[in-house]
């Protein structure tokens, strides 16, 4: 009995092994599994992962100082620069600068960052790498705002060869002065730099220079401003000297903008124009409405102050006499002398009616014919109402006989006056009856200004244009 009971837990123990053993099957779910590509299965090697041991470093960073420059106390590194212009912002003739947005590039060799590699590749960083190294610190002069732009990462790259050249490129957006001459404002053309130097390193240490001379300099043909013309893109290059710090090289990126004069036409010249010549219509009206010339006059000098205002305030307070400025004085000008004329004629024929009232008074019994003579001279009235000026009723009209008769004795008693009233009345009757109530001032105005004002601009656009 025993001997059967440890026969059936042999039998027992060896059905279970043999169960155990049996493959699982696995569940229907209605996919069939494809086989993986073999390549999948091969690993690559990754030279970037740190293995157990002494790690073995691709660029041997921690080895050297980079504090140091390459080369440090043999000769200057020489350090190549090229840039391409990705845009020009803006131009302020206000605060004298420009916005130009550009690609820095810098080729120098750093034998400290060689790496032995098999297929002779180069190997590309972002900017972390930038601060584990040595890059030139290369400025720019005569700046006011300046950054690297960081969307969505830090916009520089650093590429290194086997051999140990590296190429260093940054996006920068720089805003820089320029020394702006407005004297032929706005016909003027203006030549901004930006320019380029080392801070720290005198040209005994780096040796900064155009990688490709005028080729470094590289520009968008897109490249555009509403007022001004692109010309010239150049590129120079000199030294600069600092009493207490010595000589560095400096690069400059050179550019030649011509101004467009259309908009100034349309917004200045034109206006400008339009007031002088509006200041000219008072000498077609009636020297006795005064109102009418007197409220012309001041409009067009409010004008004319205002575009005047409107100009300054767009540009520098500059110490010297823009083109423009002239222009818009000399209009000035004449818009204030069109005022001062009418001034001249009103007090004029103020006068002339003083001593006309001074000579009724004086002889009271030739008053009448003196004002019918006046009257008759100047065209406003018609025979009888001279007549009935004079003190002669309206149905009473002059005989031509008694006419003469009282003009000869009127001619003898008011002198030289009336002498010469006499021959302006045998020449120029005619064009009395033509320019009636019109003084000879306003005449003459008519000619002059208009000639003037033609003169001035023929002068004008012949010297700046």
């Amino acid at each position: 009995m025993p001997y059967f009971t440890r026969l059936i837990l042999f039998l027992f123990c060896l059905m279970v092994l043999v169960e155990s053993r049996k493959p699982k099957r696995k569940q229907w779910t209605g996919q069939v599994e494809m086989p993986k590509p073999s390549h999948l299965y091969k690993k690559n090697l990754d030279v970037t992962k740190i293995r157990k041991g002494k790690p073995q470093q691709l660029l041997r960073v921690d080895e050297h100082d980079f504090s140091m420059r390459p080369a440090f106390g043999g000769p200057a590194i020489p350090v190549g620069v090229d840039v391409q212009v990705e845009s020009l912002d803006s131009i302020s003739e206000v605060d004298m600068d420009f916005t130009m947005t550009l690609y820095l590039r810098h080729y120098w060799k750093d034998e400290r960052l060689a790496f032995s590699s098999a297929s002779n590749k180069s190997m590309t960083f972002d900017g972390r790498l930038v601060k584990k190294i040595w890059v030139p610190d290369v400025f720019f002069v005569h700046s006011k705002r300046s950054f690297t732009h960081d969307t969505t990462t830090d916009n520089i790259m650093l590429r290194v060869f086997p051999d140990g050249h590296v190429l260093y490129s940054m996006r920068i957006t720089v805003t820089a002065m320029c020394n702006m001459d407005f004297s032929h404002f706005p016909l003027d053309s203006q030549t901004c730099s930006l320019e380029l130097e080392s801070y720290a390193y005198t040209d005994e240490d780096l040796m900064l220079y155009w990688k490709n001379g005028d080729e470094s300099l590289k520009t968008d043909e897109k490249i555009s401003l509403s007022q001004f013309l692109i010309q010239k893109f150049h590129t120079t290059s000199r030294l600069a000297f600092y009493s207490s710090t010595g000589w560095y090289n400096r690069l400059y990126i050179n550019f030649t903008l011509r101004r467009h004069i259309f908009f100034f036409l349309l917004q200045t010249y034109f206006p400008a124009t339009l007031m002088v010549m509006l200041s000219w219509v008072s000498f077609w009206i009636d020297r006795r409405a005064v109102p009418a010339r007197v409220s012309l006059g001041i409009t067009t000098v409010l004008t004319m102050t205002t575009i005047i205002t409107g100009v300054n305030a767009s540009m520098p307070r500059v110490s010297y006499v823009k083109a423009v400025d002239i222009y818009l004085w000399v209009s000035f000008v004449f818009v204030f002398l069109s005022v001062l004329e009418y001034a001249a004629v009103n007090y004029l024929t103020t006068v002339q009616e003083r001593k006309e009232r001074k000579l009724r008074e004086k002889f009271p019994c030739m008053c009448g014919m003196l004002h019918s003579k006046t009257m008759i001279l100047d065209g406003s009235y018609s025979e009888s109402e001279a007549n009935s000026l004079a003190g002669y009723p309206r149905s009473h009209i002059l005989t031509e006989e008694e006419r003469q008769d009282k003009i000869v004795v009127h001619l003898g008693l008011s002198g030289e006056a009336n002498a010469a009233r006499k021959k302006g009345l045998l020449k120029g009757q005619m064009g009395f009856r033509i320019f009636q109530n019109t003084h000879a001032i306003d005449k003459y105005s008519r000619l002059i200004f208009p000639a003037s004002y033609i003169f001035f601009n023929l002068i004008y656009w012949s010297v700046f244009s």
